[in-house]
């Protein structure tokens, strides 16, 4: 009997500095709870952001010393090999711990602007990026559902965080509901794929696909369909995408960058992890699916962001066309389509990040105007701030010389590779008619300055969306002018990180290529 017991009790070696970085964040998280309860004074929202940014860097550096190991002693599992450490996971690692300190960053200037005190903001980020990681590191897909929830969870309350807004809460619920939803379709994907394969265990369900051929595999494939469709409503792939314009304009503006970023690492990451390294002997069924998702995806968002008038919204739509970019990657189901994606989530998250910073700050008190016309004439007033969202909006568009252009550019040439030439075509159509959108919105920043308006005419516009964005002499009110805004030294600060590495690797790319190419090389 206590042999048994002993047996039953035997618990699997457990090599802790493999999930520091993940240690850390939830440390961070439970810290910053506690001193909030202890507290017998409210703590300044600036306290909180210093200390999440502290937390972020030690992740940051936790995960820098995993990608020195793994390139020094070769990948590794841990956990009963349910999580790997290995060059994939650590570039996500990486990716991820810098989301934390920029998004640390750019928050507190809102939420002191906006009067919400209190931790739940920081921990609820830290929570979500673990989760996170654990999905980038996970090698079964029991410990990627678990992730996936840790990730998810938190989103919905950052989504719901200003309780004041009617339009705040109904984007938390619909969240909620839709990702809630989600999760059964990819519990039933996990269990349908230990049905046909007897394990849930990553290299465990690829060593078995390699020596067994599947002759009835309506169960396995039913599988694949429902996880696909679970990381679908992830990464808003349409036609998962309907929650992400309702949820991104009625989210508070600082959470919808921080949400837009972490959610697409996190489940790009586990998708291309146990798609392209677990079922690669079924590429030939699951590929021309994600095809049509890519084309899909591309096209809905590159042709409903030009007639959208919020600058929420359209972002919403750019996030959704991106997520089409990035799943040519995945559709290409090779080494260099996976350096591509990560290459591309890495310039995404950097992007959305500083674009949804601008908008929270011309957004103005309340968060509440968010229409195109707010930004007519900012370069005016606010030049710097008008050149930083220029240079983020044209580099979304795929311009040369930013972070934008290569990802674009390595994603394109990932499909050509593998012989999707069609989608690579489809890709570069969409990639035009987005531009032109973002060089619009450009152009109305900027050509306000050069033909100025009379004050005191209308706010409302009764031209079409696309006339009234080209034409700079329609003005807006002055109670709604884009003079009125305030950069927080928090802001600026985080504004210009993101354009500073956009512009880096924009010149410079060779070491972010490098690190996402030795990425596919270490994978386990």
């Amino acid at each position: 009997m206590s042999v048994l017991l002993a047996a039953a009790l035997a618990l699997p070696r457990i090599d802790y500095t493999a999930i520091l970085p993940e240690l850390i964040l939830l440390g961070g998280a439970l810290v910053l709870v506690t001193a909030s309860a202890l507290s017998w004074r409210q703590i300044p929202t600036e306290a909180y952001a210093s200390a999440t940014v502290g937390f972020g860097g030690a992740a940051l550096i936790a995960s820098l010393v995993l990608v020195h190991d793994v390139s020094r002693h070769g990948p590794f599992t841990t956990v009963a090999q349910s999580i790997v450490v290995d060059g994939f996971s650590s570039f996500a690692l990486v990716l991820v711990s810098t989301i934390v300190l920029l998004a640390a960053i750019l928050a507190a200037g809102f939420l002191r602007r906006e009067a919400i005190a209190g931790c739940e903001y920081y921990a609820l980020a830290l929570i979500s990026c673990a989760g996170a990681m654990f999905m980038a590191a996970a090698n079964d897909l029991i410990l990627i559902f678990l992730g996936l929830e840790v990730l998810s969870i938190p989103l919905y309350v950052l989504a719901g965080l200003d309780r004041r807004r009617a339009a705040s809460s109904e984007a938390a619920l619909k969240y909620f509901i839709l990702g809630a939803f989600s999760s059964a379709i990819f519990v039933y994907g996990i269990a349908l794929t230990y049905g046909a394969t007897g394990s849930t265990q990553l290299a465990e369900i690829a060593a078995f696909l390699a020596r067994n051929v599947v002759t009835n595999d309506g169960v396995l494939l039913g599988g694949l369909a429902l996880l696909l469709v679970g990381f679908g409503f992830k990464v808003a792939a349409v036609p998962f995408h309907m929650w992400t314009p309702d949820v991104y304009q009625g989210s508070p503006s600082a959470a919808v960058g921080f949400m837009a970023s972490i959610a697409k690492v996190g489940a790009f990451a586990a998708a291309l992890r146990v798609f392209v390294s677990s079922f690669p002997t079924l590429r030939s069924s699951w590929q021309p699916v994600v095809w049509v998702l890519a084309v899909l995806t591309m096209g809905l968002g590159a042709l409903l962001v030009l007639v959208q008038q919020d600058v929420k919204r359209l972002l919403a739509y750019s996030s959704i066309n991106h997520a089409g970019f990035i799943l040519l990657g995945l559709q290409a189901a090779s080494d260099r389509g996976v350096a591509a994606a990560l290459f591309y989530l890495f310039a995404y998250s950097l992007l959305v990040l500083g674009s949804f910073a601008v908008v929270v700050v011309v957004g103005g008190p309340g968060d509440e105007a968010h229409d195109v016309a707010r930004y007519r004439g900012l370069a005016r007033t606010r030049p710097v701030l008008a050149a930083a969202f220029a240079l983020l909006l044209l580099a979304q568009a795929g311009v040369p010389f930013t972070t934008g252009f290569f990802s674009k550019f390595y994603v394109v040439l990932a499909a050509v590779a593998a012989h999707s030439y069609a989608l690579a075509v489809i890709a570069v159509v969409s990639a035009a008619i987005t531009a032109f959108f973002y060089l619009r919105l450009v152009f109305l920043m900027f050509a306000a300055t050069a033909v100025p308006s009379p004050v005191g005419a209308a706010d409302a516009d009764p031209s079409p969306a696309g006339v009234a964005l080209l034409a700079p002499a329609a003005p807006v009110a002055s109670g709604a002018r884009a003079a009125e805004v305030e950069v927080s030294p928090w802001a600026a600060t985080g504004i210009a990180c993101c354009v500073v590495v956009t512009l880096l690797f924009g010149v410079w790319p060779q070491p972010l290529i490098a690190f996402a190419h030795q990425a596919t090389l270490l994978i386990r």
